[in-house]
């Protein structure tokens, strides 16, 4: 596996993609610190920006790269080599290489800003570290998708509308839930709805990290009232780790059953 995730890194790191996507978060940091004079205000900003575009890359790259190296990986298939060796380690490959463009894009300008001297340092490395734990969920989870579908632009379809179910219909459909059931008591409801979404979770573990109520909305005053801060940030961080091992294992027992 070592050798393929390596082959697997080095070309991605390589290609035209991961340079645009860091220079994307090196000009969108060097942006935000320039036009802030609080740290922290660029942290909250980064945070929203991450927590919703990062999901969005890894849901397209995971479909792409399966569907562009499946000839590849046809043919180590031919090779004595097991299956899910081939795929997990393109798939690792891959989530080490945009997390790496995420980690560099945005770690120079804040260096450059003295950063590392900064009270803010451990919120900024919260930022960084939700960013890379949600590439590794929706990478696994789009390249599952695209594992389980022949069609190249239904894979690559199903990928970006999971993404859409997660980032933009989820909260929507549970404001109109929260509405029509406003009369009865949602706490538990809540707090089970914010579970299924990894977006909502890493969100609100940025929040309780940041310390920011005003920024929690119902379901974060919920979870953090209920379980209280810290208990609630182990909580959702042991979530988000199941978030990124069940794809996986998915994306295991699919390469094993898939008739190639």
């Amino acid at each position: 596996m070592y050798k393929i995730l390596r082959y697997s890194f080095y070309d991605l790191i390589r290609s035209k993609w991961c340079y645009i996507y860091f220079s994307f978060y090196l000009i969108l940091s060097s942006v935000l610190l320039f036009l802030n004079n609080s740290l922290a205000k660029s942290i909250i900003t980064l945070m929203n920006i991450i927590v919703i575009l990062t999901p969005l890359i890894g849901s397209i790259f995971g479909a792409m790269y399966y569907y562009s190296s499946k000839e590849f990986a046809e043919l180590l298939l031919a090779q004595p080599i097991k299956r899910n060796t081939v795929f997990l380690g393109q798939y690792i490959g891959l989530s080490l290489s945009l997390s790496a463009s995420l980690v560099v894009g945005l770690a120079i300008p804040f260096i450059a800003y003295g950063m590392l001297i900064s009270s803010e340092i451990t919120n900024f490395i919260s930022v960084i570290i939700i960013g890379v734990v949600l590439t590794f969920i929706f990478t696994a989870i789009s390249y599952y998708i695209a594992l389980s579908n022949e069609d190249k632009i239904k894979g690559i379809g199903l990928a970006i509308l999971f993404w859409l179910l997660m980032a933009v219909i989820y909260d929507g459909f549970f404001l109109i839930c929260l509405l029509a059931l406003k009369e009865y008591p949602l706490e538990n409801f809540s707090l089970f709805s914010v579970l299924l979404n990894p977006i909502d979770l890493s969100r609100i573990l940025i929040i309780l990290k940041l310390d920011i109520a005003a920024l929690l909305g119902y379901t974060g005053a919920v979870f953090q009232g209920f379980f209280g801060k810290k208990i609630g940030m182990l909580i959702i961080a042991s979530v988000l780790a199941f978030w990124i091992i069940i794809p996986i294992i998915m994306i295991n027992i699919k390469s094993k059953k898939r008739d190639f």
